[in-house]
């Protein structure tokens, strides 16, 4: 099978943005006076968007208070604005961006960080005109892993769902990847392990960038 379009999760998939999250969300819980998270579990409460990631890290009354939760998530919003200085690309991935679009190949990143933020670290850190779409957490679309978004994405590229290849690093993406009827490749330098990632449905499994084009067939335009 060749595949003529990419979708890329952008969290743990093409940038590495664990250290500036935690740090983002661990200062808001300390502007509250409640208590902060290791690095390593954020690795787990990442993935569902933010409201979601506000939920699990603050303390079990505050997470069931509707109108705190939005709060705390908006506060959170606005420190991570301005913590950027430990994100960038996962070694390799721009290699491998710049092959897929010298194949012209068009590419696409869905996730479920905020819109805003999407835009400025995809804006901020790969070259303009990589990506075709970038497609965050929009009000009146749902998040993944439902396939609303991403396959709102293969249409504009023209594509069938199965000519699509979704990368992602958690349950999440395959899920969503699962649900689109896309091809599930999991990637090993994200936020979580492989068994996750086969649990889900991945049918491809990335341990580097570089292994992509001994695994998947891109039809060359």
């Amino acid at each position: 099978m060749q595949y003529k379009a990419a979708i890329f999760d952008l969290d743990g998939t093409l940038v590495d943005t664990l250290e500036d999250l935690a740090i983002s969300v661990n200062e808001m819980l300390k502007s509250y006076g409640f208590p902060t998270h290791t690095v390593e579990e954020y690795r787990y409460f990442l993935g569902n968007g933010s409201k979601k990631l506000i939920e699990r890290t603050l303390p079990k009354d505050k997470a069931q208070d509707e109108a705190f939760v939005l709060e705390a998530m908006k506060r959170y919003q606005e420190i991570y604005e301005h913590h950027r200085d430990h994100t960038g690309p996962f070694k390799g991935i721009q290699p491998l961006l710049d092959k897929l679009k010298d194949m012209g190949i068009p590419m696409g990143v869905c996730t479920n960080k905020h819109q805003q933020a999407a835009d400025e670290i995809i804006g901020g850190m790969f070259p303009k005109g990589t990506f075709t779409t970038v497609m965050g957490d929009r009000p009146g679309l749902p998040i993944k892993p439902d396939p609303t978004k991403p396959l709102m994405m293969a249409k504009e590229y023209g594509v069938k769902p199965e000519e699509v290849a979704y990368f992602g690093d958690t349950s999440v993406d395959m899920d969503t990847a699962v649900n689109a009827g896309f091809l599930p490749v999991g990637v090993l330098w994200g936020f979580r392990p492989e068994k996750e990632l086969l649990e889900h449905g991945a049918k491809v499994i990335l341990a580097k960038p570089e292994e992509l084009f001994e695994k998947v067939e891109f039809a060359v335009k």
